[in-house]
């Protein structure tokens, strides 16, 4: 059994394993002509007359500038038209044919998640689902979907997980990390008991606006320090999680984290460790060690991946988080997309191989 990463000339055998590609991001080709078929006219009404505001302190868009347009890569806008990955064609054509993808979760972005009116997110995010069903799903084998919701309504986030949980489209419930109150408050658990019932993964990707500042302190000055506090969001998640007692309620939950790094994973869990041996009076409701918790509950998914200078020190990295707990992604089609031939830069078995570019997703989905 062996992994592919790019189709073989004719004369080879052909690749017996593809890769699974566990965050890409299709998108709208437009908000009119694919979107607001599935909106009731009020909503469309509402849109045209007063935007959708996100919960965010800043009035003209996203917090900082991206280096390319939709922080893209320049090659990724369709020769049809419209934005990045709008064009399932050409997502074919770049992506899914050359690097032999033969599964790819969709994790469609700037979706509604965030919105201030949150009457307007449920109808938006329940909109985004119907619309990957219609527009990608249905229309390729090889692409699966992320239930998007408003996570701050989670009665209405519960009824999109029954709506749509029964389906093969849809291989995780979607949250974005930086939640306006930390992600083990118990508003958000019955997110986590419906998605745990139907045996779906709960994948949460790095950003999200939270309308609070993605640092301790304040919001930073540069784009850069906010792409690195990905890595601070998802600790905090984290932390909250296991603290709050989510896994010790839910021991079926199954957390993915999509885009924020792996390597801080095992000092944070050696800290918690430390703070829930010296603080059992007010965690008794922890019932073990945070990293036991961690090890069985978490995957994390590759991009960005770090990048040691002694690149031995990412292997040691990933031995203690598990070689299946680590799932391919390549960030299709943002400008900091990682290459499969690329991805891990370590000498690897043939089943740690198989294990990160396939195996383990297809196990952490439900679909082996």
């Amino acid at each position: 059994m062996n992994v592919e990463t790019k189709p073989q000339p004719d004369t080879a055998r052909p690749a017996r394993l593809g890769i699974a590609d566990c965050d890409v991001h299709p998108t709208p080709a437009s908000l009119e002509d694919e979107v607001y078929p599935f909106l009731e006219k009020r909503w469309r009404d509402y849109i045209d007359t007063y935007g959708m505001v996100q919960r965010i302190g800043f009035a003209g868009g996203t917090q900082y500038p991206k280096g390319q347009p939709r922080a893209s890569r320049r090659d990724a806008f369709p020769p049809t038209g419209g934005p990045p990955a709008s064009d399932l064609a050409f997502f074919r054509e770049q992506h899914l044919d050359p690097h032999n993808v033969d599964m790819a979760v969709m994790i469609p972005l700037r979706v509604g998640q965030a919105l201030q009116n949150m009457n307007l997110a449920v109808a938006v995010c329940a909109a985004m689902n119907d619309w990957q069903e219609a527009f990608w799903t249905s229309q390729e084998r090889r692409i699966r979907g992320s239930i998007v919701m408003a996570y701050e309504c989670a009665e209405a986030c519960v009824e999109q997980i029954e709506r749509h949980a029964h389906k093969d489209d849809f291989v995780q419930v979607s949250m974005l990390s930086r939640t306006p109150d930390p992600m083990g408050h118990r508003k958000y658990w019955p997110i986590y008991e419906a998605a745990a019932a139907h045996g779906l993964p709960v994948g949460v990707h790095a950003f999200g606006n939270a309308g609070n500042p993605c640092t301790g302190s304040g919001w930073p000055s540069y784009y850069i320090e906010d792409m690195m506090a990905h890595s601070q969001s998802c600790a905090g998640l984290i932390t909250s999680m296991v603290y709050e007692g989510v896994f010790e309620r839910i021991p079926d939950l199954k957390l993915v984290i999509v885009e924020g790094g792996i390597a801080w994973l095992p000092s944070l869990a050696w800290r918690m460790d430390k703070v829930w041996e010296k603080n059992r009076l007010e965690l008794s409701h922890v019932k073990r060690p945070p990293s036991e918790y961690i090890r069985e509950h978490i995957w994390l998914t590759s991009q960005p991946i770090e990048e040691p200078d002694r690149r031995q020190q990412l292997v040691e990295c990933i031995d203690w988080i598990g070689w299946d707990r680590v799932l391919y992604a390549s960030d299709y089609p943002h400008w900091d997309f990682d290459d499969p031939q690329r991805a891990l830069p370590v000498q690897l078995t043939e089943a740690q191989r198989n294990g990160f570019f396939r195996d383990n997703a297809y196990r952490v989905y439900g679909l082996d």
